[in-house]
């Protein structure tokens, strides 16, 4: 295993951010920046060996610091959408920024953890090797409540796993949901559209969502409809189908760390990507916002890649049927996610 530090870059306000470069002998490799503890890169082998780039990102810290659609970032203190920034615990109403086109709030505000520059420090072991993030997110940022702290595990290992293991404590109630946002194509980094892979994902229901895409408070089965992903099929019909997916399936607990909550096939690479995950749910994502942004290798358009984001349900808190996502003080928040790399014929 070889891990690397070098200095990134400094951020408009000053603040020195680092990057991190973790490689195992089987050619995969990552990079991660501080800032945002951003996953900037992920390079695999395709089925004849060569190694390709399979996420969207950009070549410099200033365009991680302007708008844009959260690549590879680190998404807290409450992953995907709050309804009109307003939570209720116990008597007490919060209100947060409606930073989601002025009406919701989204992946935890403009001042979110993606845009915190996080303390690291790299660990390497015999088989693995990666970097441990943490960050204190004080009380009522972002119109939170309680202090927050949080630490990160990123890790690679020689199985061609990436590991990320999210924990946090609090002092006093507050929501909290973690996920990473990386984009993903399997073909390669500015390959074009996603429409020839293959993805199955391991649920029977999916959270139903308005035209705002804010739960309803229903969970719909998916068996006879387009959101039965339980069997491989290329996304190109589902897309033209549904206009794409941005919705949380939800997971079965026994699923945890053994059962694949996701799996992605890419047939003129090879390359696979299964997904293991503790966490309730799993937003799939077919970019169906991407328009013309510009990324290190050229432009990224609508279905250019895909998320897989895991991580607690949606506007939970305002909805007492879903399993809960408010972490009481002397609890301790613990999820993990896998992504398994491989190569099919």
């Amino acid at each position: 295993m070889t891990i690397t530090r070098t200095p990134y870059d400094t951020t408009a306000e000053g603040e020195a951010v680092d990057q991190f470069y973790v490689a195992n002998s089987h050619g995969v490799s990552f990079r991660l920046i501080t800032y945002g503890a951003s996953l900037t890169s992920v390079k695999v082998p395709d089925k004849n060996g060569k190694i390709g780039e399979i996420t969207l990102g950009f070549d410099c810290l200033k365009r991680y610091e302007g708008p844009h659609p959260y690549f590879g970032a680190t998404v807290g203190r409450f992953a995907n959408r709050i309804a009109n920034g307003k939570f209720r615990i116990g008597n007490k109403e919060y209100q947060l920024e409606k930073n989601n086109k002025g009406i919701h709030h989204l992946h935890g505000g403009t001042g979110g953890f993606s845009r915190r520059v996080w303390e690291a420090f790299p660990i390497k072991r015999k088989n693995e090797a990666g970097v441990s993030l943490t960050l204190n997110s004080p009380d009522m940022e972002e119109g939170y409540p309680g202090s927050l702290d949080v630490r990160l595990d990123v890790m690679l290992n020689e199985s061609n796993e990436l590991s990320l293991s999210y924990e946090a404590v609090t002092d006093s109630a507050t929501p909290v949901s973690l996920t990473n946002h990386t984009y993903w194509n399997l073909a390669g980094e500015c390959s074009g559209r996603i429409d020839g892979h293959l993805v199955r994902i391991n649920s029977g229901g999916y959270v139903e969502v308005d035209e705002t895409l804010i739960p309803t408070g229903k969970v719909l089965p998916s068996a006879g409809t387009n959101f039965d992903l339980n069997e491989f099929a290329p996304l190109d019909g589902r897309i033209r189908e549904t206009g794409g997916y941005d919705h949380c399936f939800t997971l079965s607990e026994e699923n945890a760390l053994s059962i694949p909550a996701a799996e992605v096939f890419e047939p003129e690479s090879g390359r696979s990507m299964t997904v293991l995950t503790i966490s309730p749910g799993i937003q799939f994502y077919t970019g169906n916002f991407l328009e013309g942004i510009e990324t290190r290798c050229g432009h990224a358009d609508r279905h250019h890649a895909f998320c897989l984001e895991t991580e607690e349900y949606p506007d939970a808190m305002n909805h007492p049927e879903f399993p809960g996502a408010v972490l009481q003080p002397g609890e301790h928040y613990l999820r993990k996610t896998v992504y398994q790399f491989g190569v099919r014929s």
